[in-house]
């Protein structure tokens, strides 16, 4: 087992036990305190967080400083990689959009992108639209939501959140003048969708408890406190956002929970109108829209179309008693998003666990895919600003080979490489393998499993390994490339993800079989891989490092319960791990907008039980914790700081081992952890020399 020299006595938490009783049954929390009685100012002002704990989450930091301290030159050695694997100047091939073509670039040393624009022709003349870099001056973190331009091409509405807390505020960029108009809107989502006319926007107001509850108009040059209240949602489960459609016809309203949708449409002819339902909520019932001129496209499960079909509708009578099917629902191939454009209707798919992009063509009727070769890759689908265009981008990469930009011309089915990821330190792709292999759970299901090593890595059981996961909310992890990932792999790691139930790798019953009351697959699903891949020879039980992170953080507390002896480490990153207190806690943010996802234990009794029965928080044991890394966000409003804080101080309580759990909490930060490019290494290398240290590498 790895050795941690010469540490000091770790934090011990004041116990002050608070009883709760639901259902019958009592549980005491020694750790309830510290939840800050003043959380959502605190989210906007750390400065009046009580003094006793910010006192011990600082000695915590302390601790794992102290920890960790023989790593600092490990962690300047693998910062330096990871930079230098990153084209400094870098800049994206910009997409065209009237008479001007939009992208982002970064300088050299800067950590925020600048966003440009040059004519749609191409040409010399750049033309810098926003410098993120002097935005963010000044400030310990700035997270930019990007700038959406105007329809008239003359301002830019962008956003910034300055705090780590996710309340963004957003602004209007003058572009001839370089500078931004007075108006100035808080507590946004972080985007919006403009009027054609260029003279107002709608946007999304977050409450007090986070929540985007309401869309407001505003009109540019009055105050916020003037704006026309559009929509409200008063169902606080229920997540709300606002866009426009690419013909800038209709403003979408998206009202949705994990198994439940809603969309209210306003026609940009009278922008004063009161926005017309499409079809009301049903509840397990999802839909979603994509305008094709005079038919809105329906991505929908209706019908028990469980992994998805496409329906249309004339725009002139959206309501559901007239969708058509015009791709029928096939099991097993899951239909992830659609997109239309003049002439041709788009939809991304994952077939037998791989993606691929489907066009049809809206006069014929003609299908082709667009698809690769290697056993686990990702494709990116970016599409088009335009809707009269034949040319739309995507993008393709695997574990082995960097990223790559294409345009594709949908009538001729011409491909251009556009762009190749750069890799300045240099790369050679045959040097590594990457695979799929299938672990076979209890139950019998196939769990997939993607591996990154180099040719010469001993596969006899010698090598170490980060396995990472993920597992819910039916997010799949793609088989992407990583510059990062170099690091570990070129140090003799095996980099292994476990594409496990919860996801949608499988489709979308792989993401039932992974929630609710099922949502127990999740965690041994993510054993089976790490027993497989020491049956297989990749590595040892002592030397798997264990990596997920919010949601994935839940898999890492569950396992690190339920087999603490299989793993070597574990590293939870904003880890959701007090998940019975945080859903019987409705005033928190997304807790009633959770509970399709995890169960309402405040009314059930089954699904109280069901969630206690795997609540990290509730089940660590007297029972000996491998090395374990924490790492928390002060500002997080989707992962609170205290429930790392409490689960830390918990595990202290109980471990029989001498193994360190170290808290590191990122005091000027949230859910995603450090705002710029290079920051954000500092932070990967962090973990990456933790999981070397573990590994006595």
């Amino acid at each position: 087992m790895p050795i941690f020299n010469n540490l000091p006595t770790p934090p011990k938490a004041a116990r002050k036990p608070v009883t709760d009783t639901r259902h019958g049954v009592t549980r005491t929390d020694d750790y309830a305190w510290f939840r800050a009685d003043n959380w959502q100012a605190m989210f906007k002002d750390t400065s009046i967080l009580d003094p006793e704990i910010r006192a011990y989450v600082e000695a915590e930091n302390a601790y794992q400083d102290a920890a960790m301290a023989d790593t600092a030159d490990l962690r300047k050695t693998l910062f330096d990689e990871m930079k230098a694997r990153i084209k400094e100047d870098d800049s994206s091939v910009p997409m065209k959009d009237g008479p001007f073509a939009y992208g982002t670039l970064f300088v050299t040393g800067g950590e925020q992108a600048h966003y440009f624009r040059i004519p749609r022709d191409g040409g010399d003349l750049k033309e810098i639209l926003l410098n993120g870099d002097r935005e963010a001056d000044g400030k310990e973190y700035c997270r930019i939501s990007g700038i959406g331009h105007a329809p008239g091409h003359d301002l830019g509405l962008w956003g910034y959140d300055d705090k780590g807390s996710e309340y963004f505020t957003l602004k209007i960029r003058d572009f001839a003048a370089g500078k931004d108009l007075d108006d100035v809107i808080e507590n946004t989502g972080g985007g919006g969708a403009w009027a054609p006319d260029g003279k107002s926007f709608f946007y999304s107001l977050l409450d007090d408890n986070h929540r985007p509850s309401k869309v407001y108009h505003h009109i540019i040059g009055t105050p916020q406190s003037a704006d026309r209240l559009v929509y409200e949602e008063e169902d606080p489960g229920f997540f709300m956002g606002v866009g426009g459609s690419l013909l800038d016809d209709y403003i979408f309203i998206d009202i949705h929970d994990h198994e439940t949708s809603e969309f209210h449409i306003l026609s940009t002819s009278d922008l004063t109108a009161k926005p017309m339902l499409v079809a009301e909520r049903e509840t397990g019932i999802e839909y979603e829209m994509s305008e094709g001129g005079d038919v809105f496209y329906i991505l929908t499960n209706d019908g028990d179309a469980k992994d998805f079909k496409i329906m249309q509708t004339p725009v002139t009578a959206p309501g559901k008693a007239n969708w058509t099917e015009v791709v029928p629902h096939r099991p097993g191939t899951l239909i992830l998003s659609v997109s239309a454009y003049k002439g041709h209707l788009i939809w991304m798919e994952r077939h037998e666990g791989l993606p691929r992009i489907v066009i049809r063509d809206r006069q014929t009727g003609e299908d082709h895919a667009i698809a690769f070769d290697e056993e686990a890759y990702s494709l990116g689908f970016s599409g088009s600003l335009e809707y009269d265009t034949d040319w739309i981008r995507f993008t393709y990469s695997s574990m082995t080979t960097p990223s790559q930009l294409y345009d594709y011309n949908m009538r001729t089915r011409e491909r251009v490489l556009l762009k190749t990821q750069e890799v300045p330190s240099g790369h050679t792709i045959e040097d590594y393998v990457t695979r799929r292999i299938f672990a076979t759970a209890p139950d019998g299901q196939k769990v997939p499993v993607s591996l990154l090593y180099r040719k010469d890595t001993p596969l006899d059981g010698s090598a170490p390994c980060l396995l990472y996961g993920y597992g819910a909310y039916g997010i799949s992890i793609p088989a992407s490339f990583s510059t990062n990932t170099l690091s570990l792999v070129n140090r003799g790691f095996v980099y292994a993800i476990a594409h496990v139930r919860g996801g949608k790798d499988k489709g979308f019953a792989w993401y039932e079989l992974g929630k609710m009351a099922h949502k127990k697959n999740t965690f041994s699903d993510f054993v089976v891989a790490a027993d497989h891949l020491v049956a297989e020879g990749f590595t040892s039980h002592e030397k798997i490092i264990a990596e997920g992170g919010s949601a994935g953080g839940m898999l890492m507390g569950a396992i690190a319960n339920m087999a603490p002896e299989k793993f070597g480490g574990i590293i939870a990153a904003v880890p959701f791990v007090d998940v019975l207190n945080t859903m019987l806690d409705d005033t928190l943010p997304l807790t009633p907008p959770e509970w399709p996802e995890w169960g309402n234990p405040i009314e059930s009794v089954s699904d109280y039980r069901n969630i206690a029965s795997y609540s990290p928080y509730d089940n660590v044991a007297a029972q000996a914790y491998p090395p374990i890394l924490v790492l928390s966000g002060l500002t997080d409003p989707r992962v609170t700081y205290w429930e790392p804080t409490k689960w830390v101080a918990k595990l202290r309580d109980f471990t029989t081992s001498s193994n360190p759990i170290l808290l590191k909490t990122n005091m000027g930060a949230g859910h995603g952890g450090a705002s710029g490019r290079f920051q954000r290494l500092e932070e990967i290398a962090y973990e990456y020399a933790f999981a070397l240290k573990v590994a006595q590498k």
